[in-house]
């Protein structure tokens, strides 16, 4: 985990516990997309050789997060965000007057803002439920639940084979989630799981994925269509378009975005994803046990890398921490202060938050 640690230069001056927002860059991702961008002004940025690459980087990204997924690679598609993968799943659906969609109180705006605008444009009936309900609250009208895997409020680890067993289609917001703790997405019984890419998995801005179980994806109409949802661009107007997850990616992304995603990966890979996953959430267990015995009132939380307390003033103390090398995050309309534990995180930074916190 020391090698994993070394990869990232923010912690050579920062306590960073925000990956839940953003994740550190790793140095080899930094020097992957540097030299991207080189080749890019140096050579140009047209020719076979050129596009070719971009495109075997592209389908090599798509197998490795079909491995973290536990899914096939034909069932991923690259996004943008979480957020994007949301909007490409409800606007696919035949949602319209009278069906309900069942989302829980503990909902990022990425799940809700995306849930809104189907209500407002179909007339769709959106139901908030509390998190721990979600199961029970599946009716004739539920056309699909809508929630996070792992709930970016509190660090609750959704009862996903519960939901899956009320029979109606699932979407899953792993934004806290993929890269955070083990994800397998058959194991969860889901039909959807967005996620992202610049937060767990250190990628960058604008970059995501979605799984859509496989004999789904060619049910279901591209809501965007664009070079890459083709399957035939030679002839774009005759729309043969991939009869997989191809049909949803959000186009072509930048080459420098994908070598360094891919970097990244690597980087993370090193120790074994599961070793990063086992010391991500055992440090944050650690650190909610130290805050609760400290008397801080700790929100209920699950087997993943979030830990929330209260505070009185969390915008004034997580502007505080910030001043002094410590980075965490106040969650807004919340009494919530939170820290994103991940692999790449020391006891030490754990002893630093508390040391200043408390």
């Amino acid at each position: 985990m020391e090698e994993l640690r070394a990869e990232f230069p923010v912690f050579e001056r920062v306590a960073y516990l925000n990956a839940g927002t953003n994740g550190p860059v790793a140095r080899r991702s930094a020097a992957a997309a540097t030299e991207a961008i080189r080749k890019q002004v140096e050579d140009g940025r047209g020719g076979g050789p050129f596009f070719q690459e971009v495109l075997a980087n592209i389908e090599r990204l798509r197998g490795r997060v079909a491995g973290l997924l536990g899914c096939d690679s034909a069932e991923v598609a690259l996004t943008g965000s979480t957020t994007d993968g949301v909007n490409v799943v409800l606007n696919a659906l035949d949602l319209g007057p009278g069906d309900e969609v069942i989302t829980s109180d503990e909902e990022h705006p990425g799940v809700l803002a995306p849930l809104a605008a189907v209500r407002e444009r179909f007339g769709v009936n959106v139901r908030e439920v509390p998190f721990e309900s979600l199961a029970g609250e599946i009716g004739p009208d539920t056309k699909l639940v809508a929630c996070s895997h792992v709930s970016w409020v509190t660090g609750r680890v959704v009862d996903a084979d519960e939901i899956a067993a009320g029979g109606v289609p699932v979407l899953l917001d792993g934004a806290q989630g993929l890269g955070a703790i083990p994800v397998d997405v058959k194991a969860l019984g889901c039909d959807y799981y967005a996620a992202s890419g610049q937060k767990w998995l250190c990628g960058p801005q604008g970059s995501g994925y979605l799984y859509v179980r496989g004999d789904l994806a060619a049910t279901l109409p591209p809501p965007r269509a664009g070079y890459m949802t083709l399957a035939d661009a030679n002839n774009p107007a005759d729309f043969k378009i991939h009869d997989d997850c191809r049909r949803f990616d959000a186009g072509l992304p930048p080459s420098h975005h994908t070598v360094w995603c891919l970097a990244a990966l690597d980087a993370l890979e090193g120790p074994g994803i599961d070793r990063v996953h086992e010391h991500a959430a055992a440090l944050a267990e650690r650190l909610a046990e130290r805050l609760a015995g400290a008397g801080r009132s700790v929100a209920p939380r699950g087997r993943s890398t979030l830990v929330s307390w209260e505070d009185p003033d969390p915008t004034a103390t997580v502007d505080r921490l910030f001043e002094q090398g410590i980075v965490v995050r106040a969650l807004p309309r919340t009494p919530y202060i939170r820290a994103s534990v991940g692999g790449w995180n020391s006891e030490e930074d754990v002893d630093r938050l508390l040391d200043t916190a408390l």
